[in-house]
């Protein structure tokens, strides 16, 4: 735990910067049933693997223009001619696999959309967040062709994305994330479709 100058206690990691706190305090683990939030931070994840979230989330603003607001039927579409455009852009983390993985996971989605009906569905199919359910979810989105969605990337995502709480105890956040968790109702697949493993 690390108390900041305003007196709140919050998970070490939060640090001090402003941008980390506030990404902490507002954000990290609220439950999000919202397919381009959830395409986003899956994206972002993966443009993450050997950086520090905060470079990530320090360039975030320029991500959500560079990639159409992580619209996913926008960046599904994306061809050649943006992804050179992506390569030349020093506001983003410019990584050809990791860009090229972005535009294949935006077209594998609307794939899952499909199936389930929305990304969202199929997300919280893998409720609770254990490591195994993540090494699962990692498993299941790279036999649908996704890339960059290790079991690493996968549970970061689902902590962030509120599927488990991994506030620390006495972390001032912990508790209003459980409230959002028990209120917040979980997305279901389109009736009639078989669960994920």
């Amino acid at each position: 735990m690390v108390v900041g100058p305003d007196g709140v206690a919050r998970c070490w990691w939060a640090g001090s910067d402003p941008l980390y706190v506030r990404y902490h305090d507002e954000e990290w683990g609220r439950p999000c049933g919202d397919d381009v939030r959830l395409f986003e931070k899956l994206c972002l994840e993966g443009f993450q693997a050997g950086l520090s979230w905060l470079t990530i989330l320090r360039k975030r603003e320029h991500f959500r223009a560079a990639f159409a607001g992580f619209d996913i039927d926008a960046v599904a579409g994306f061809g050649d001619a943006d992804v050179a455009r992506l390569l030349g852009d020093t506001g983003i983390v410019r990584h050809r696999g990791k860009i090229a993985a972005t535009v294949n996971n935006a077209g594998r989605c609307r794939a899952l959309r499909e199936e389930f009906g929305s990304l969202a569905a199929y997300v919280w199919e893998y409720e609770p967040a254990t490591t195994d359910r993540a090494r699962a979810m990692s498993g299941d989105l790279r036999t649908r062709g996704w890339s960059f969605v290790g079991p690493t990337t996968a549970y970061s995502f689902m902590q962030a994305m509120g599927l488990v709480n991994d506030h620390l105890d006495g972390c001032a956040a912990r508790e209003q994330v459980e409230r959002d968790r028990v209120g917040f109702p979980r997305p279901v697949r389109r009736s009639g479709l078989s669960a994920a493993p």
